[in-house]
């Protein structure tokens, strides 16, 4: 069996920079991009060289909102590239022109090695090794072959057991103790790849979050073999085990005495399984279990574009937002506003059914109810902190002059779409700040202002959607009558549902978007 290292997996909250230093500056293949397989709304990239061998594979998982972690006991510290020593001083250029901090060539186990950090500020190493032979080093029209990384090297893991952890890596997984210098066990695999065990007694225990690395996968040949290991960890009572098939290969995940996550992951099938090795990394897959609609799951997916792609990028705007572009934009724009308890990512996938063509904008609600994110406080199930209202709704004002601007909307061909919570915010800005919003469709909707000021809504378009069963369709009225009051044109249809929507509110709402914008 060829022992060593098959891929590593790290958590960034900044993803396209990430995509930019690694995809860019590093010059590694975009090999594959999945949904989480724990969560279907989590991005999950793979970078390899220009084969995706098991070996060259560093994996990342999209944090959006997450927290930065803290390295530190019973965590990876490090990743390390192989690059040929003779290529040192192309990357120290490439650093400068780059503008990518970087310290070294220091000499480590008498390799010369250059320091980094990528945008999360995770730690990489780019290691000149002797004789480095890739399998398929990823070419690019300015990284040549001899410059180009090679695979991984290596990782470091801090431990406050170094001996114990550098035992249980060799007994389970075959790798080989190859130096000690400096309070570092070094490991060997039969590929030539490294793990540094460093002792790190006295230091502090670590925490999940963004800029850390989540774990270390070594190479297994078959599956029978990860079957065997997991049998052999049962019977030594070596801690929690637990195997899945991701797809691409087939792993088994288990802690060693310092606190480390491993995984143990076979060679095969690889990353060709479903898609050819020329389009590798163009198609997001959602892993089958999720039993989800793929298209649904792309909508919620944060964007992100390759190195020399079109990009827009999401400006700083005073609510948290995303953006969503479409394949094919026909010059409209659909602008969500979610209800009580979800996000800027909640409605997109109605957005996207909705509006295919449109460009998506989606808000998040800047006021915490009971931990939910809401677009304004309420202070009972009908009764709404009018401050509060008057307060957010000049910000959102503020947030569509800005996002008009940077994201090139045309008022005229935006459809305002919100639910519940986000249907009562757009009806008072349209009230408070008359003009701003003209096209509006309010799934669930009610008046939520005591004192309704005198607005010319004359131009606009209002479709107002109720359930007949819903709790709150009776203040439903109220909201009409005030938008009509003040000229707008309103539609408000009774459906045989309840506060919840569903598809009957897609297909009156995509209706009446051709109507109003096209």
């Amino acid at each position: 069996m060829t022992s060593g290292i098959h891929h590593i997996t790290a958590i960034t909250q900044k993803i396209q920079e990430n995509v930019d230093f690694y995809a860019g500056f590093l010059g590694l293949r975009l090999v594959k991009r999945t949904a989480g397989y724990e969560d279907a709304d989590q991005l999950h990239l793979f970078y390899g060289d220009a084969a995706a061998s098991p070996g060259s594979l560093i994996t990342f998982l999209a944090w959006e909102d997450g927290s930065p972690g803290r390295v530190g006991l019973g965590q990876p510290s490090e990743i390390a590239f192989s690059i040929k020593p003779e290529a040192i001083g192309f990357w120290l250029t490439r650093a400068l022109r780059y503008n990518v901090a970087m310290t070294g060539p220091v000499q480590e186990f008498g390799e010369a090695v250059l320091r980094l950090k990528d945008p999360d500020g995770i730690i990489v190493k780019l290691v000149g090794e002797v004789d480095v032979e890739g399998p398929a080093p990823h070419v690019l029209k300015d990284i040549a072959a001899a410059d180009a990384i090679q695979r991984i090297r290596g990782a470091t893991i801090l431990s406050e057991a170094p001996a114990a952890t550098a035992d249980f890596i060799q007994h389970h997984f075959g790798f080989r103790k190859v130096a000690d210098a400096n309070g570092i066990l070094r490991l060997a695999g039969d590929a030539g790849d490294i793990l540094d065990i460093r002792d790190a007694s006295g230091f502090w225990t670590s925490a999940p979050g963004t800029g850390t690395i989540d774990h270390i996968a070594l190479r297994a040949p078959d599956r029978a073999t990860v079957e065997a290991v997991a049998g052999r960890l049962a019977n030594e009572d070596a801690g929690d085990t637990n195997m899945h098939d991701r797809t691409y290969f087939y792993s088994l995940y288990v802690r060693e005495p310092g606190g480390s996550l491993l995984e143990y992951a076979t060679d095969g099938p690889g990353m060709t399984v479903d898609e050819p090795l020329e389009t590798l990394g163009t198609r997001l897959f959602v892993p089958r279990h999720f039993r989800a609609d793929p298209e649904d799951v792309r909508a919620r997916l944060p964007q992100f574009s390759l190195p020399g792609e079109e990009r827009m990028r999401e400006r700083d705007l005073p609510f948290v937002h995303r953006v969503h572009n479409p394949e094919n934009p026909d010059g409209t724009a659909v602008v969500l506003l979610h209800g009580t308890g979800g996000n800027e990512t909640s409605l997109l996938p109605f957005g996207a059914r909705l509006a295919p063509g449109a460009v998506l904008l989606s808000p998040r609600g800047r006021s915490a109810d009971e931990g939910y994110p809401r677009f304004f406080r309420r202070l009972t199930a009908v009764t709404f902190d009018q401050k509060d209202i008057v307060q957010e709704a000049e910000a959102f004002a503020a947030f569509m002059e800005g996002a008009n601007a940077a994201y090139g909307l045309n008022p005229d061909k935006t459809l305002f779409v919100g639910y519940s919570n986000g249907a009562n915010m757009i009806g008072a800005v349209m009230l408070l700040h008359p003009g701003l919003i003209r096209n509006a469709v309010l799934l669930r909707g009610m008046n939520v202002l005591e004192t309704v000021p005198k607005a010319d809504l004359s131009g606009a378009n209002v479709l107002m959607i109720t359930g007949q069963s819903d709790p709150y369709g009776r203040y439903a009225g109220d909201l009409e009558a005030h938008l009509k009051a003040a000229g707008a044109t309103v539609e408000n249809t009774l459906l045989g549902a309840g506060h919840h929507i569903g598809a009957a509110d897609l297909e009156l709402a995509k209706a009446y978007k051709e109507r109003v914008i096209g």
